[in-house]
């Protein structure tokens, strides 16, 4: 049995309330339950769904799962969705080829088999790594399925130390990781909303949050990195209290106590104010100070320089809104804060996310009920040892960017993006010539700055590239050669655990409900091409989900065993860190150099950068770069999430599509007023690195020094091939990426100025509106 705090741990399956096995019948439809990860687009939130096949074995509607004790049943667009995007006119669902000197060129792809293009893929690797090594292979990644699955089995398969998240300074999820893991040896911390819990809110020993802070962080349309969204309004229904930092007026900052709206980039600065109101003012936690951190005198000394008075004239905020939100953070007790990509996408991104663990520490609120859960010793997927074990040592060490910043490359096992797009384009320290997508469409304004750049070193520099995924990207269409399909959720088995299984929340299993076109998961991709390419690593896994029981249940469970349970409530013990248990040596304390939570990092030391937070302007900013004012006298912040999007996904789904058909850039009506713009106009978006067209929408959720633009965007009825002026499927209209600059990250390697940038707009007299109705006929009748 498992317990949680002396109470049994719960799954999802024939013992739940509910009482529905993992497969039953309902009249002549047969009813799975699944966990998806992606696709469709999301983060690993592990929401349940119920999927509805009938006696041909199509599936015909899905449902939420009201077993799911965190999801509750509630579902996003995409999800409601899934049968228009499994049954999608444009999803391709067989292997096809291209010779590579047709690169770009859309009629030229030709149906081949499973077989052939395994066959294909041997062929050009083998001939990379005897003419070059397996180093001048390069795996391009983004979100990830599963986890980032090929991460850790990329390498074992590919047998390069080449994996790169290309998005400039790693600028998503992993530098809050990495910071995390130096100051307090621990794995993502998260607020408590209860999701280990059977009875939830109401389980014994439990403690609802009194506050909790948004930091840069809008969970509703996003569920970022596995956190359901709408426990928040399940926790202010309860009495929960919010205060947001966020630039944009989001619908939770209108139900805050606080909503402090500063100017993209300053974070840091507040941060810093925040931690010295709670320190001058004696609002924090003596005894967890005392006994359990290390540089608490030397922190005080720091903040002090950043008084809520120079903060307030550095970000905007009224200087009475940082001392009212720093003590009602600090008197809550216990409360906690949810950091977003906001942390991520600045260069002063580190210190940011130093800050804000500082002030969960200086609040004892780490590791409590109600305030930050944490893993312990050994917590997340265990995975990234995998493919790096068989990897020789003088293999491993040609990793791109290892010698430059081993803090980026050795806290994740990636090369550096940026050191790579560089390799790419000069061939130093040698030449990348085979290149292989996982889940990335880094072409469409994603994870990638400058992409147009990328374009063009792959096409000078990949001899071969390939990609897995369901639908034809611009990314794909202009650099790949082979082209493999990706199963989608319902035509698949599979894991996914909440923040990467970094906190202990929730793990749920993907259940297999339809056949469907010839389409792998990645785990099936891996392990078919491992044991033709590294059979001496693959040959003693008997099956494709081998590993998961090895490695993410721990050997407690197999795959048939888990999938009748859909998921489980995983265990959750609090201060850890009294008992040894967030050390892997079993002493007390915190899995640091110093065995302390620590406000000054010996470790960011270590790396060469300051042990203590430090406020730095964003590089292009009205303060630090004033003399650009004139040409580009507006504050220009991306990547707002959305209700109908996962990234660059899920545009050719037409019910997705209608709620938000094209590109948009919000914009203060006063603001748009003085330069002659209406709402729904296209305008014009430009700075000194690029140009964007979008679409003007006119709200003061932005104030008049802000723009806010949209980021992922292409047109999957637009003209596919390369003759396109706009490039295929028009991904150079509306993309965003080209406005943020390339290697312009932090001293640690870490962050990148995606949300905190110079850039002028202008309304133009040209309509590029999407034609709904030509939507629907492409991509509105489904497959049967």
């Amino acid at each position: 049995m498992n317990y949680v705090n002396g109470r049994q741990a719960t799954s999802l399956g024939e013992t739940n309330d509910l009482g529905k096995p993992w497969r039953y019948k309902d009249g002549d439809l047969t009813v799975t339950r699944s966990c998806p990860w992606s696709p469709p687009g999301c983060h690993p939130v592990g929401c349940g769904l119920k999927l509805y096949v009938d006696k041909e074995g199509t599936l015909v509607k899905v449902e939420g799962d009201e077993n799911q004790p965190i999801t509750g049943g509630r579902l996003c667009v995409r999800c409601i969705t899934l049968k228009d995007y499994v049954y999608n006119p444009s999803r391709i669902i067989h292997p096809q080829k291209r010779d590579p000197q047709f690169r770009g060129q859309a009629d030229k792809w030709e149906q081949i088999t499973w077989d052939e293009a395994f066959d294909l893929m041997v062929s050009e690797v083998t001939k990379v790594k005897e003419k070059y090594g397996p180093e001048s292979i390069v795996l391009f990644t983004g979100t990830g399925r599963e986890g980032g699955t090929m991460k850790p089995m990329g390498a074992a398969v590919f047998g390069t130390p080449n994996y790169c998240y290309t998005q400039s300074g790693y600028a998503c999820y992993a530098p809050r990781l990495a910071g995390t893991s130096y100051v307090m040896g621990a794995p993502d911390p998260e607020i408590d909303y209860a999701a280990a819990f059977k009875n939830r809110y109401d389980e014994e020993g439990y403690v609802l949050s009194e506050c909790v802070i948004l930091w840069g962080k809008d969970p509703l349309p996003s569920n970022p990195d596995g956190l359901f969204g709408h426990a928040l309004i399940d926790m202010m229904k309860r009495g929960t209290r919010l205060i947001t930092v966020d630039p944009r007026l989001t619908w939770l900052a209108t139900k805050a106590d606080y909503a402090l709206r500063l100017r993209p980039g300053t974070d840091t600065a507040l941060a810093m104010a925040m931690l010295h109101v709670i320190i001058s003012e004696d609002l924090y936690d003596h005894d967890f100070i005392e006994y359990w951190t290390y540089g608490f005198e030397e922190l005080a000394e720091r903040v002090a320089t950043m008084p809520p008075e120079k903060a307030a004239e550095i970000t905007g905020v009224p200087v009475e809104d940082i001392y009212g939100a720093a003590r009602m953070y600090a008197r809550a007790a216990p409360a906690g804060i949810a950091w977003g990509l906001a942390v991520d996408q600045n260069p002063n991104g580190s210190q940011l996310g130093h800050c804000i663990l500082d002030l969960m520490a200086v609040t004892g609120n780490i590791d409590v009920p109600g305030g930050q859960i944490i893993g312990g010793a050994g917590e997340g997927q265990q995975e990234t040892g995998f493919g790096w074990s068989a990897m020789p040592t003088e293999t491993a060490d040609k990793m791109i960017g290892l010698k430059e910043f081993p803090a980026y490359c050795n806290a994740i096992l990636d090369a550096h993006a940026d050191m790579v797009l560089e390799t790419l384009e000069t061939e130093k320290p040698y030449p990348l010539r085979f290149g292989y997508y996982a889940g990335n469409n880094l072409l469409a304004a994603t994870c990638a700055a400058q992409p147009k750049r990328w374009h063009d070193a792959m096409l000078k520099s990949l001899d071969y590239c390939v990609t897995l995924d369901c639908f034809m990207t611009p990314s794909a269409q202009a650099t790949c050669d082979l082209f493999l399909p990706l199963a989608a959720s319902p035509e698949r088995e599979g894991t996914v655990a909440n923040h990467y299984g970094a906190t202990p929340t929730f793990l749920g299993i993907t259940n297999k409900a339809i056949d469907f076109g010839e389409g792998k998961s990645d785990t099936e991709f891996c392990y078919e091409l491992g044991k033709r390419l590294n059979p001496k690593v693959w040959s003693k896994y008997e099956d494709v989900y081998a590993y998961i029981k090895a490695l993410r249940f721990g050997n407690k469970k197999d795959f048939a065993t888990a999938r009748k349970e859909v998921g489980w409530q995983r265990e959750i013990e609090y201060h850890k860190f009294e008992t040894g248990k967030c050390r892997q040596d079993g002493k007390l304390g915190f899995n640091t150099p110093t065995g302390r939570f620590e406000f000054y990092s010996t470790l960011f030391q270590s790396f060469g950068d300051d042990p203590l937070p430090y406020y730095l302007e964003p590089p292009y900013s009205p303060q630090k770069t004033p003399e650009l004012l004139e040409k580009y006298p507006l504050v220009l912040t991306t990547g707002a999430r959305t209700y109908a999007f996962f990234h660059s996904e899920n545009r050719q789904i037409p019910f997705c599509r209608e709620l938000n058909p094209d590109p948009l850039v919000e914009i203060n009506p006063a603001l748009a007023h003085r330069l002659g713009i209406a709402d729904g106009q296209w305008v014009r978006i430009w700075n000194q690195f690029g140009s964007c067209k979008m679409k003007a929408k006119l709200t003061i959720a932005v104030d008049e020094r802000t723009l806010m633009a949209q980021h992922g965007w292409w047109f999957p009825e637009a003209d596919p091939d390369k003759t396109n002026p706009e490039g295929e499927y028009n991904v150079w209209l509306a993309n965003i990426n080209e406005l943020v600059p390339h290697f312009h990250v932090g001293k640690m390697g870490w962050g990148a100025p995606f949300k905190c940038l110079l850039a002028n707009i202008e309304p133009l007299n040209e309509n590029y509106d999407t034609d709904m109705q030509e939507i629907w006929e492409k991509f509105g009748k489904l497959v049967r």
